[in-house]
């Protein structure tokens, strides 16, 4: 099934909000087998929505559309949609008591801009939204479907999976039955992978499809296939899952589509373990990536963010005689920082940073992206040096990544 997605907002034009939906959307249908034909961004204007939504039905028959439904006078979606549909902007009591109780909950006032919320495209099949005040609009002409939903991240994810995907599912079900298995791969280039992996790409049969989804730091691998054949596909799913497995060995570090924040928080829920990170250049963001998993509360305890090096000597402990000898983005530092900050938080194992994230700050011998890191298991801790490539927030990002895989390889030894 193919469909396509029209984004609506000016301020997604010119840069000050960033579109997420469309990725998200596309990334939650595809394991159903459809395939999104466009993505088109457009303003809040009623001719570009309207040539956008004729494009689109040309190429598909479904089209799912996000924002400019919001309360204001240049939010023009919905009356765009009812001069395209037919009908009339109609006061409906179901979506007027859905706007009251999501602004009761909000312990905010109804005011007239709000309640106007309540005014619906006579030509549409509302579906009331559980969190927010804008109605999700479901339309249907001549065997073509458009679902207008919010442009607000949340409310448009909340609703596509509670209400949504299933509704389209089984309208345009195919009898087709799509199996994939997703498996995240480390430490091996992209190039290096399809290399070692083309003759496992070269005998797969026509209905099996091998993808690389690379990211810095991992590559997600998806095999992906569809038939008719329920028993015969995931037979087949099965075995070359196993190959995969044969070939790549300990590159592969899940086979279910997860991030590597819950990967190590499975690791250590498995051995019973807590972890704490100490950090410098990373700022805290290993703890931030790693308590945005929920249930992190099994296991992370807390974190030391020893930006300067007064807090790295009389918090962690960190020789200042060491820092002076060896730089602060050096090994021994590092290495005292997973075990004071082990220590100060009372966990098993923890991860350190220190590093120079730019744009400034570089030395002799230790250039913009340099990044030291630590990890720490019981006793047993190990040390790593990095180059990272990429502006500031790059280098952040990419040094989290490197300090997470380095204590999931050092958990994986207690296997």
């Amino acid at each position: 099934m193919k469909y396509s997605i029209i984004v609506i907002g000016d301020e997604l034009l010119i840069g000050q909000v960033t579109d997420t939906n469309s990725g998200w959307i596309a990334r939650h249908f595809t394991p159903y087998g459809w395939d999104v034909k466009s993505v088109k961004v457009v303003a809040d204007d009623d001719g570009e929505i309207t040539r956008a939504i004729d494009e689109a039905f040309e190429q598909t028959d479904v089209v799912l559309m996000t924002g400019g439904l919001g309360p204001t006078k240049d939010d023009i979606t919905k009356p765009t949609l009812c001069r395209y549909f037919g009908g009339e902007l109609v006061y409906d009591e179901a979506t007027a008591r859905n706007v009251e109780q999501v602004v009761a909950k909000r312990h905010l006032k109804l005011n007239g801009y709000t309640r106007a919320q309540a005014m619906v495209p006579s030509s549409c099949r509302v579906i009331q939204n559980q969190v927010g005040t804008a109605p999700l609009m479901w339309f249907e002409r001549e065997g073509k479907t458009l679902v207008s939903m919010p442009g607000v991240p949340h409310e448009t994810k909340t609703m596509m999976q509670r209400e949504v995907i299933p509704q389209l599912l089984k309208k345009y079900s195919s009898g087709i039955d799509i199996e994939y298995r997703t498996f995240i791969v480390i430490d091996i280039i992209e190039s290096a992978l399809a290399m070692m992996l083309d003759d496992f790409e070269r005998n797969l049969p026509d209905y099996l499809h091998l993808a690389y989804l690379p990211q810095p730091g991992i590559i997600r691998l998806r095999l992906s296939g569809s038939l008719p054949d329920s028993a015969r596909i995931n037979a087949d799913m099965d075995r070359y899952s196993k190959q995969l497995h044969e070939l790549l060995g300990d590159h592969i570090i899940s086979d279910q589509d997860k991030t590597l924040p819950e990967i190590l928080g499975d690791e250590l829920r498995k051995h019973h373990l807590t972890v704490s990170s100490a950090e410098s250049c990373t700022g805290g963001n290993i703890a931030h990536v790693i308590t945005q998993i929920a249930g992190s509360s099994d296991y992370f305890l807390g974190s030391v963010v020893s930006y300067a090096n007064e807090v790295k000597e009389n918090v962690l402990g960190v020789s200042a005689q060491d820092i002076a000898v060896n730089g602060v983005v050096s090994e021994p530092v590092v290495r005292q920082m997973v075990d004071g900050v082990c220590r100060v938080i009372g966990t098993d194992c923890a991860m350190s940073t220190s590093g120079i994230a730019g744009p400034g700050g570089a030395v002799p011998g230790k250039p913009v992206g340099t990044v030291w890191m630590a990890a720490k298991c019981n006793d047993k801790v190990v040390a790593q040096c990095c180059h990272l490539p990429g502006d500031r927030n790059r280098v952040i990002n990419r040094a989290t990544t490197e300090a997470l895989k380095l204590l999931y390889k050092l958990l994986r030894e207690l296997d």
